[in-house]
């Protein structure tokens, strides 16, 4: 665990305590690590689930496929960062979606139930463990209702500019990367892969934005109406609102 001392450090469940106290903390909460290769399922639908993962290395997404196999994607969780707790603290039955890797990764799992539970101990940080849950579900609420928010457009296009002009203010710039490829980004945006090609060369024959791969720009009129002339400070917390940390 050594080796991930620094990712450690960054996660946000164990925001305020020290460095001193991970050990005894990992230990108290029954962690153990994972490697797995891409592609795996760390978390099936249908089964139950009493522990919560951490992304130490690599990269894991939130799915939910419907009964004609159509994917879309929930999150895209990356390193440092936390996903299915809102699951295991529920004690949800059965589970709604399925965890899989998106590249070769180091997972670090942790019963959830000693989160809010005292250990014999009497370890001083649970209380802390607790508060930093709850900011973590809140933002992640927050994060489902914009995505939301996006996938109600009416439109291809919509969604398309609904998502890009959300990217372009987190980033402070007009010109940025997303953290999808094409087809990840239609599982996303809830649309079908070709249309949503087609509507993005649109887009750019129009003179509204230029790509390339998963590098975007919007251009000056498009920069305009999604309020992107000033922006100098993004504030952490709408940083933290964005599909790799859900």
């Amino acid at each position: 665990m050594k080796n991930y001392l620094d990712v450690l450090k960054t996660v946000r469940l164990f925001k305020g305590i020290g460095e001193s106290d991970l050990q005894p903390l990992l230990s108290c909460l029954c962690a153990k690590s994972i490697h797995y290769e891409k592609g795996q399922t760390v978390f099936s639908s249908g089964e139950s689930i009493e522990k919560c993962g951490i992304v130490l290395s690599g990269q894991v997404q939130v799915v939910q496929d419907d009964y004609y196999g159509n994917r879309s994607i929930l999150g895209q969780i990356g390193t440092g960062n936390l996903f299915g707790e809102s699951f295991a603290c529920a004690e949800i039955k059965t589970l709604p979606v399925s965890v899989i890797t998106t590249t070769e990764s180091q997972l670090l799992f942790i019963d959830c139930h000693r989160l809010a539970v005292p250990c014999a101990k009497a370890c001083g940080f649970h209380a802390r463990l607790i508060q930093n849950m709850l900011n973590i579900v809140s933002m992640k609420n927050i994060s489902l209702t914009q995505k939301i928010e996006f996938t109600s457009k009416r439109t291809t296009r919509e969604k398309l500019m609904a998502y890009l002009a959300a990217e372009a203010k987190k980033a402070g710039s007009s010109c940025f990367c997303i953290p999808f490829n094409r087809q990840g980004l239609a599982d996303y945006l809830s649309v079908e892969r070709s249309a949503m090609s087609a509507e993005l060369s649109k887009l750019r024959d129009d003179g509204v934005l230029s790509y390339h791969k998963n590098q975007f720009e919007l251009l000056q009129e498009t920069r305009a109406v999604a309020g992107l002339n000033d922006i100098s400070d993004i504030n952490d917390k709408m940083n933290y609102i964005s599909p790799r940390n859900e």
